[in-house]
């Protein structure tokens, strides 16, 4: 059983009411025991799509995980077109309907049809007892291949995963091993990058795949290793990544799922030191990410919002001459509301970004995306700027974890 695919049933789903974590929380499961997830398909409620879906899974996997289209109303069709699909009639189970009845006393509910057919199922099926709900999981088989309906609540469809499900694919995975390292990257494009890993990708042992997984100027490098032996696979992971490290010190900032704030706040904390911020396109995103990680308030002081120019010169002390000759986005504004907000809060660092985020206010000479960013302390004041996207949103992120990283790298730096 080393491959497998997941069928999601629901309307609710494919109109976008409703997204999809069970995929992502039983994939993630598969993989850690070896068990690669080859395909992720939603369809709606419908007995074509169904049976459809079903003949193209089991051409291609061992292993079906479904989720979805089991309750007690009418437009669950799911039990009964496993039914026919799989030749079987419906019965009704005792234990699950014993299951049913305890758990609605327990909640002084009165058992009614719809309670009462969740108890039927089809007659050829290993009943898959859920302690979480009302609606039990159902595991087929066709000849060596196995077809496992589950609820689509996401508490029901994990307790049957964890009770049921996971301990019989470690029974027959053989010992198969998938380990995965993330190495976390910022500063660079995913083609840059690739571009400075071309030798390396080629060197990569057989067993070793990459992959780039970008998301708002943060590049994560998965490393995957394949095995029969944990301890050998972990090796030849390590000695990977130790490969990146000596190749592109530059850019990465952590490994596995750390974020640039933690990574950021960690390092304030462990050095002593306190920031505060100033900010004016980011409008308190940049403090947002900041004080997200438990425990800030030991290294994060305060920030003062400058959205207006007025909080600029009246609040931070910035020259109303630097923003008359220079803007509101320039180098010389930055510096000015760094040196502002630092001196107000009396921090080690500040850090201060004023840009235009658009989707209006860019002009020719500072188009839409346009960022400077100041980092100042006793060392010094250092800015950057920045030309980012046409999308406010990426805009708003790009500039606040783009400032994050060059905090990072002057504390390092200190």
């Amino acid at each position: 059983m080393n491959s497998a695919e997941i069928i999601t049933i629901g309307d609710e789903i494919l109109i976008g009411q409703t997204v999809d974590t069970n995929s992502a929380w039983m994939s993630n499961r598969l993989n850690l025991l070896g068990v690669s997830v080859a395909r992720i398909t939603s369809i709606a409620d419908r007995r074509e799509e169904i049976i459809a879906s079903l003949d193209e899974s089991l051409g291609r996997s061992d292993l079906v995980l479904m989720t979805g289209g089991l309750g007690p109303t009418s437009d669950d069709i799911t039990k009964e077109t496993l039914a026919e699909y799989f030749g079987s009639r419906m019965v009704t189970d005792q234990g699950v309907l014993e299951e049913v009845t305890e758990r609605l006393r327990k909640r002084n509910l009165e058992m009614n049809d719809n309670n009462r057919r969740q108890a039927n199922v089809p007659d050829n099926c290993t009943v898959l007892v859920n302690r979480a709900g009302t609606a039990p999981g159902m595991m087929f088989a066709r000849g060596e291949k196995r077809v496992i309906s589950m609820p689509g609540v996401p508490s029901e469809m994990k307790y049957i995963m964890t009770e049921h499900v996971l301990p019989m694919i470690a029974r027959q995975t053989g010992g198969n091993v998938i380990i995965h390292k993330n190495i976390m990257t910022y500063g660079t494009f995913e083609a840059r990058l690739a571009e400075r890993l071309q030798d390396f990708e080629r060197e990569l042992p057989p067993e070793v795949r990459i992959a780039y997984l970008p998301s708002y100027g943060l590049i994560k490098l998965r490393l995957t290793g394949r095995g029969t032996d944990d301890s050998h696979t972990q090796a030849i992971l390590g000695e990977q990544v130790r490969k990146l490290y000596n190749l592109i010190p530059d850019v990465i900032y952590g490994e596995d799922e750390t974020t640039l704030e933690e990574v950021t706040g960690g390092l304030l904390l462990k050095s002593g030191a306190t920031v505060s911020t100033a900010e004016s396109c980011t409008g308190g995103k940049l403090s947002s990410l900041i004080t997200s990680v438990p425990g800030s308030s030991a290294w994060y002081l305060g920030s003062v919002i400058a959205y207006d120019n007025s909080i600029k010169t009246g609040l931070l002390g910035v020259n109303p001459d630097t923003i008359r000759i220079h803007g509101a986005v320039s180098e010389e504004t930055a510096r000015e509301m760094a040196e502002g907000v630092r001196r107000v809060t009396g921090s080690d660092f500040s850090v201060a970004v004023t840009g235009i985020a658009g989707p209006s206010g860019g002009t020719d000479t500072k188009p839409v995306g346009t960022v400077w960013i100041a980092i100042a302390s006793d060392g010094g004041i250092l800015t950057e700027q920045h030309r980012f996207a046409d999308d406010r949103r990426v805009n708003i992120l790009r500039a606040s974890y783009t400032a994050l990283n060059m905090l990072r790298k002057q504390i390092i730096s200190r």
